[in-house]
C-alpha cells in the first residue's frame, strides 16, 4: 500500500491579540531550502503513484481536447491604424504568433475573410510581429505580458515573464529597418507598459518588494533605462496598485491607482508626454471611479462611472478641463442594475451592466456638430435569445470605427465574435470558436436553479448537461464550481475541456455565491470581511439544493474552486465534509490568516479591504481564525481532496496548500498535492502543457464522482 510523505513537524508560535497558534509546518515556506524542495518532489511522486490508474483516462481526455481544437487557427483581425492585427496558432506549436496585415483603404472596416488559406498561412501581406514559440525556445516557462505597437506602426514593445512570478522584462523592436531590436531592456517590471502617442516614449510600472505595482516610469526609446528613466508617479500607500494606459481617442495618458474599495485617476494630454499628470477626482475613501474620454459637440468630456452615493454605480459626464466642476447625469443609479463600464468612440458610446445576474450591453449614438441627422443618444440594449449567456465589449482600439466588437458565449454556444453596426443595429457574426469532432449544441441543455440560504438569500446556480445522458430528477455525477470573492462574476461560458465531463454524463454547475458580483455590489459586500462566511454557507446551500432537487447525491458530487475559490474549497471541506465525494482546490488560498498578518507578502495590505485587517483588529483576527481552512482542520471523515499549486506563484504561495495537505494528513484525510515546479498562479505555460494539466484534474474529478470513459 502506498504511504504518503511524512512531513516533519517543526513548531513555530504565532502570537497576535493574545492568541497563540502553534504552526507545525511553517518551515515549508523556505523555498530555497533543499529539504523543502525534496519534500515537494516526494509529494509529486506520491500523487503520481496514487493516480497512476488514471493514466489512460488522462491521455484520452488530452486527446479529446486536442481533437476538438482547431490547432492551426487565426483570431478575428482587429483594425488599428493602417493594419489588421491578429494572432495565429499552428498545429504542434505551444504558443501564438502575433501578426498584422495592411488594410485595403481608409474605409476598410470589414475584417478579412478567414478562409482555409488564411488560417494556415495568414492574411495577404502578413508581417510577423512576435513569434512566442521563438521567444520561448529553451525556457521552462513563458508568459507574454504587455504587447503594444506605436501609433505610427513602426515600433513594438513586449514584456515577458520567464519564471511565473509576474515580473517582466520589456524589450523594444523596430517594425521597419529589418526588425532590429533596440538595446533597451527594462527588467523587473510589472505587467503594464505602453507607448505614448508619439512612440518616442514608453510608460511602464515597477513593483515593490511585495510585488505591488507602485511606480510609473517614463522611458525614452534608445536611452539607457538605468540612468535616464524618469519616475512620473509613485504610490506610497500599500493598499493601492497602479496602472497606466492611453484613452481610445489617444488624447490622454491615464494613471489609475486603486485599492479594493477606493480609486483615483490622473490624466496627461498625450501631446505633452513629459508634462505633469493632474488628478481627475481626489481619492475619497470608499469611492471607486473609472474614466473614459469622449468628444461631445466638439468638446472634451470625461465619462465617469462611480459609486459616490450610488452603491450600484452611476454614469456622469464632466468637462475634461474642469473634471471637479459641474456633473451632468447620464445614467442615474438603479438598485436593480449594476453598472460596470463605459466605452466611448467618436460616434457612439457602449455601456456594460448587469441585470438579474446576467451581463448586458447597450449602445447610444453621440451627437456630432457637423451631422445632418440628429443622433439617438438614448441607450438601446442588445438582445440575445439564450436563457444563460455572457456578452461583453471586446477589442475595440479605433476611435473612428463604425462597428462595436463584441464577445458572446454560453455554456452551449462556443465563444463568438460579433460586430454590431450602430447605425443599422445589425449584428454580424465574424467568427465562432470551431469545435471539431462533430460537436452538436442541440445535445446540451443549460438552465438556472435558485437555492435558498439559511438567511433567506436566493443563490443562483447555473447548470449545463447533456440531454441524452442526464434526466433532471434522476441523480447524476455533478461537479459544482465556486469562487465568491473580489466581486468577480463566474458567468456562463463555453469550454472545450469541459465537454470531456459532459460527454461522460456529468452535470457541471456554478454556484454564484455571495462575494461575487453576479447580483450587484451588495451581493459582493455581503460576502466579504465580517460577512465572508456567507460565501461558504451559500456554496453548501447550493450543493444541498442540487441534492434535494434530485440532480445528484453526495457520493457523486465534487466541488471545485481556485485561488480565492480555493479558500472556499478549504472552508467547505471543514464546514460540510460529508456533503461531497471530492474537492479539487487549485492554487488554494487556505492559510489566509498567516498571509494577511504579514505585510511583506503580496497578498496582504491591499487585501485588508477584502478580508479585513487581522493585524490590527482583534475582531477580524478572531473571525478569520474561525474559518481559516488550515486552522480549522479537525478529526472527521473528509472527502477526497486534490490540491494543485505552483512553486513560483506570487499571489497564493505554494506553502499554503503544502501546509494544508500536511495538516489534513494529521487527521488521516485522503489528500494529494500536485505542485508544478515551473509555473505561476495561472499554471503551466504553453497550450499543450495546459491541456495535460487540465486532463489531470478532469480525470481525477471523473474518478471521484464515479463516472467512466465513454464506451466502458
Amino acid at each position: 500500500m502506498l504511504t504518503p510523505p511524512v512531513t516533519a513537524k517543526k513548531p513555530v508560535e504565532r502570537t497576535h491579540h493574545g492568541d497563540v497558534y502553534l504552526d507545525d509546518y511553517e518551515w515549508l515556506r523556505e523555498k530555497d531550502d533543499p529539504a523543502v524542495i525534496a519534500h515537494l518532489h516526494e509529494e509529486n511522486a506520491y500523487t503520481n503513484a496514487r493516480t497512476e490508474h488514471l493514466a489512460v483516462l488522462r491521455e484520452q481526455i488530452f486527446d479529446e481536447i486536442k481533437a476538438r481544437t482547431r490547432e492551426t487557427d487565426l483570431s478575428v483581425p482587429v483594425r488599428e491604424g493602417d493594419w489588421w492585427y491578429y494572432t495565429r496558432t499552428v498545429e504542434g506549436k505551444q504558443y501564438g504568433i502575433h501578426c498584422r496585415a495592411p488594410i485595403a483603404s481608409p474605409d476598410d472596416w470589414v475584417p478579412p475573410t478567414l478562409d482555409e488559406d488564411a488560417q494556415k498561412s495568414g492574411l495577404p501581406g502578413e508581417q510577423i510581429l512576435l513569434d512566442d514559440n521563438v521567444e520561448a525556445a529553451g525556457l521552462d516557462f513563458y508568459s507574454l505580458g504587455s504587447f503594444d505597437v506605436s501609433a505610427d506602426g513602426t515600433r513594438l514593445l513586449w514584456a515577458v515573464d520567464t519564471e511565473g512570478d509576474e515580473r517582466y522584462t520589456i524589450r523594444v523592436r523596430s517594425l521597419v529597418d529589418d526588425g532590429v531590436t533596440f538595446p533597451d531592456e527594462i527588467t523587473g517590471t510589472g505587467a503594464g507598459a505602453l507607448f505614448d502617442q508619439t512612440g518616442a516614449y514608453l510608460f511602464y510600472t515597477t513593483v515593490d518588494d511585495s510585488w505591488r505595482p507602485d511606480t510609473v516610469w517614463r522611458h525614452r526609446v534608445g536611452d539607457d533605462p538605468a540612468t535616464s528613466d524618469v519616475q512620473v508617479f509613485h504610490e506610497p500607500d500599500e493598499r493601492y496598485w497602479i496602472g497606466v494606459g492611453l484613452t481610445r481617442s489617444r488624447r490622454f495618458l491615464v494613471i489609475e491607482a486603486g485599492s479594493s474599495i477606493t480609486s483615483e485617476a490622473w490624466l496627461l494630454r498625450s501631446d505633452d508626454p513629459t508634462g505633469e499628470f493632474t488628478v481627475v477626482w481626489p481619492r475619497k475613501e470608499g469611492v471607486e471611479y473609472d474614466v473614459e474620454h469622449a468628444i461631445v459637440g466638439g468638446h472634451d468630456r470625461l465619462l465617469i462611472v462611480h459609486n459616490d452615493g450610488a452603491v450600484n454605480f452611476e454614469l456622469v459626464s464632466v468637462s475634461a478641463d474642469d473634471p471637479q466642476g459641474p456633473r451632468r447625469m447620464l445614467l442615474p443609479h438603479d438598485p436593480a442594475v449594476r453598472l460596470e463600464g463605459v466605452d466611448a468612440f467618436r460616434d457612439f458610446v457602449s455601456v456594460e451592466y448587469r441585470r438579474e445576474g446576467m451581463t448586458r450591453v447597450a449602445v447610444a449614438c453621440v451627437p456630432q456638430p457637423d451631422s445632418e441627422q440628429p443622433a439617438d443618444d438614448t441607450p438601446h440594449e442588445l438582445h440575445f435569445d439564450e436563457e444563460l449567456f455572457t456578452v461583453g465589449v471586446g477589442g475595440n482600439p479605433e476611435w473612428t470605427q463604425p462597428f462595436l466588437r463584441l464577445g458572446y458565449g454560453s455554456f452551449v454556444t462556443p465563444s463568438t465574435v460579433y460586430d454590431y453596426d450602430v447605425r443599422t443595429r445589425e449584428l454580424t457574426l465574424r467568427k465562432q470558436q470551431p469545435v471539431l469532432g462533430g460537436f452538436d449544441p442541440s445535445l446540451f441543455a443549460q438552465r438556472r436553479e435558485w437555492a435558498v440560504a439559511e438567511d433567506g438569500a436566493r443563490i443562483p446556480v447555473s447548470l449545463v448537461y447533456r440531454r441524452d445522458l442526464v434526466t433532471p430528477g434522476e441523480p447524476a455525477p455533478l461537479v459544482l464550481y465556486g469562487y465568491g470573492s473580489y466581486e468577480a462574476s463566474m458567468d456562463p461560458s463555453f469550454s472545450i475541456p469541459r465537454l470531456s465531463l459532459l460527454d461522460r454524463g456529468v452535470v457541471f454547475a456554478i454556484a454564484h455565491v455571495r462575494g461575487g458580483g453576479e447580483l450587484g455590489r451588495l451581493w459582493y459586500e455581503n460576502g466579504k470581511k465580517l460577512h465572508k462566511k456567507n460565501t461558504f454557507t451559500d456554496f453548501v446551500a447550493a450543493a444541498r439544493h442540487l441534492v434535494d432537487q434530485g440532480w445528484t447525491e453526495p457520493s457523486r458530487l465534487a466541488a471545485q474552486g481556485g485561488s480565492a475559490g480555493g479558500l472556499l474549497m478549504g472552508a467547505v471541506a471543514n464546514l460540510a465534509p460529508r456533503e461531497f465525494a471530492g474537492i479539487l482546490a487549485e492554487v488554494p488560498f487556505v492559510d489566509p490568516l498567516t498571509s494577511i498578518l504579514d505585510p511583506s507578502l503580496p497578498l496582504t495590505v491591499i487585501e485588508w479591504d477584502e478580508w479585513g485587517d487581522p493585524l490590527h483588529d482583534p475582531e477580524v483576527y478572531d473571525y478569520m481564525k474561525s474559518y481559516s481552512p488550515l486552522e480549522n482542520v479537525h478529526a472527521t471523515h473528509y472527502p477526497r481532496i486534490l490540491a494543485i499549486t505552483s512553486l513560483n506563484d506570487t499571489r497564493v504561495l505554494y506553502v499554503e496548500p503544502a501546509k494544508w495537505v500536511a495538516k489534513l494528513r494529521d487527521v488521516d484525510a485522503d489528500v494529494l498535492l500536485k505542485i508544478e515546479m515551473a509555473a505561476g498562479h495561472g499554471g503551466v505555460s504553453g497550450r499543450y502543457a495546459a491541456w495535460r494539466e487540465r486532463a489531470f484534474a478532469l480525470a481525477w474529478l471523473l474518478d471521484v464522482v464515479g463516472s467512466h470513459p465513454s464506451g466502458e
